[in-house]
């Protein structure tokens, strides 16, 4: 049996976190319904849904634009990470989770064949392992949101106008 690096253990656990942030994300719309996963509840434009299709622009902007070069308007995705909240009418939680299970897939694909101490150019010189290290610090980030955006919207209900304090 070969022995691992310690690089490679890394890398390992850090994709296993990323997928637990990313389902961990996509798991705060289960169970809700459009208006629900749309209310917004702060002053800026985060949204449940707003946070999926923002984490969908992250992980193309760190994992396909950095390694490939790709503009983001080729990628598909928005031309800031403001913009990268707004969602269109035609966007659902079906459409946004799809969208992010797709961007996930090539993520993991787009890096795949890289060593974390690898370099890229696509945004700049960067190693693989500052993508990976940006991409969980998004995530993580996000995740927090995700958690108090849905307790506050379930906290409400149906009902958009009620508080979105305790219930």
């Amino acid at each position: 049996m070969a022995s691992t690096t310690w690089t490679d253990d890394l890398r390992g656990r850090w994709d296993e976190l990323l997928d637990e942030y990313r389902e961990s994300l996509l798991g705060q719309l289960d169970g809700l319904t459009e208006e629900q996963a749309r209310r917004s509840l702060v002053p800026s434009r985060t949204t449940l849904l707003g946070l999926v299709k923002h984490v969908t622009y992250v992980e193309a902007v760190w994992f396909e634009q950095a390694v490939t070069g790709r503009a983001l308007k080729d990628i598909g995705v928005a031309s800031t990470p403001d913009r990268s909240f707004v969602l269109a009418r035609t966007d659902t939680v079906a459409s946004i989770s799809a969208a992010y299970r797709e961007r996930c897939a090539a993520s993991r694909r787009n890096v795949a064949d890289l060593a974390l101490e690898d370099e890229v150019d696509g945004r700049g010189t960067r190693a693989v392992w500052a993508l990976y290290t940006q991409v969980l610090r998004e995530l993580a980030h996000h995740s927090g949101h995700a958690d108090v955006l849905r307790e506050q919207v379930l906290a409400q209900g149906d009902d958009p106008s009620a508080p979105a304090g305790r219930a």
